[in-house]
């Protein structure tokens, strides 16, 4: 029976996709994320998307965890990501640490240098210089939070130094892997990413490992682990009606998917299954194929989402609870709080 054992926290994240106008994604966000809290579970991450509404439904995550902060008191609550090079840096810290006050020491600033091409023209950027414009705003946005001086000689108010040990930066690359390593920050890696065309059929494992080695090579000896890993996890108390939803959800989400440059995948559900990297069915089904996830033995955080199943939100709050009493248990963690007393 394989538990993880560098296993620490749980977490839950979101796009913000469900099937609805944008005030009720809203709602359903965080009444998921407030049931992830009452189910013991350690943190809860949003994205931030610009424009498309199919790829997500946020482009203000400061402003919705702000709103969530007030409802729970507990869940950590982090980005998932901010797309930095589309973003003011000083702002990005102003509102980091305004809103770490504000929860009292909750929040995780996860970075990344996403976002189609076409927002970052409607941002008058260019995307081909996104690598470039985020280490820049990383650099900017790590001196504000820890009181530097910045171009003009002010400093930022309020100051949270403590927010630089809580950054993370999400890859897809070896690169990507060392520089999140050297700069001693957390390490996010995705639920799926396209394949490379010489190995369409690549496991997770075989593609994230090599991030993960190239991390914690870099990593300066006096810096802990932070590896994040997000999975798509969806469960069901029957196993025939989580794959009812999951043929609804992925037939649903595969333009998007192909869009992103992933392979197309066979027509049955298997198969689909396979090719989004989704992890679905009844629990047992669900820690059988986790434990295949090679990946998921040397992080330290597991993240779970439910796209691209995008199953009704019943639907999902009821699966928030099983991962949380008998998936994850399964795997190593431990609840640490499962009863809380959410604030109103």
């Amino acid at each position: 029976m394989k538990r993880f054992a560098n296993l620490k926290r749980l977490g839950f994240f979101t796009r913000l996709l469900d099937e609805a106008p944008p005030a009720e994604r809203y709602r359903f966000a965080a009444e998921q994320i407030v049931c992830a809290e009452k189910a013991g579970l350690d943190s809860a991450w949003i994205a931030q998307h610009h424009f498309h509404e199919r790829e997500g439904g946020l482009p203000s995550p400061f402003a919705f965890l702000g709103y969530v902060a007030a409802r729970t008191s507990r869940i950590r609550l982090g980005t998932g990501i901010v797309t930095l090079p589309l973003e003011s840096a000083v702002r990005v810290a102003e509102d980091a640490a305004v809103l770490d006050l504000l929860c009292n020491g909750r929040f995780e600033l996860g970075v990344g240098t996403g976002g189609n091409p076409s927002a970052f023209a409607a941002f008058g950027l260019d995307s081909a210089q996104r690598n470039e414009i985020f280490a820049r705003n990383l650099d900017v946005v790590r001196a504000a939070l820890a009181g530097k001086p910045l171009a003009g000689g002010d400093t930022l108010y309020p100051v949270r130094p403590q927010l630089c040990d809580r950054i993370w930066q999400a890859t897809f690359s070896v690169a990507g892997g060392a520089r999140a390593g050297k700069a001693g920050d957390g390490l996010l890696l995705s639920r799926t990413q396209p394949r490379a065309k010489e190995a369409p059929r690549a496991t997770l494992a075989e593609i994230q490992n090599p991030v993960i080695d190239a991390y914690l090579e870099a990593l300066p000896p006096s810096c802990e682990p932070r590896i994040m890993a997000s999975r798509s996890v969806f469960v069901a108390d029957d196993r025939r009606e989580a794959m009812r939803l999951a043929d609804i959800g992925l037939r649903r989400a595969l333009p998007q998917f192909l869009k992103g440059g992933h392979a197309a995948p066979g027509e049955t559900l298997k198969e689909m299954i396979a090719a989004f990297d989704t992890h679905v069915g009844a629990a047992d089904d669900v820690i059988a194929s986790l434990r295949t996830d090679a990946t998921l033995e040397r992080v330290t955080d597991l993240v779970f989402q439910v796209h691209s199943v995008d199953a009704p939100h019943p639907h999902i709050l009821r699966s928030i609870e099983l991962v949380a009493d008998k998936v994850a248990p399964a795997l190593g963690w431990t609840r640490t709080a499962p009863d809380v007393a959410l604030a109103v």
